[in-house]
């Protein structure tokens, strides 16, 4: 897979959380958890389960920060 993002974190999946149009996936990337909310369809089509290797891809314009 190409990709244009340059950020690309690999870890494992600890917790899908559902919800009622888009879920919570949380990955661990090497002690740091990253939390992305995409819809459920994309997990069901990604089969995404606690345990696997996911990758957290982060894209400069999709990152907001705030204190």
């Amino acid at each position: 897979m190409k990709i244009s993002a340059r950020n690309v974190l690999s870890g494992k999946v600890v917790d899908v959380i559902a919800g009622t149009v888009t879920s919570h996936v949380r990955i661990d990337v090497g002690g740091t958890i990253i939390t992305a909310a995409i819809t459920n369809e994309a997990v069901e089509d990604l089969a995404l389960k606690v345990g696997d290797e996911a990758c957290a891809i982060i894209k400069s314009s999709d990152v907001m920060v705030g204190k």
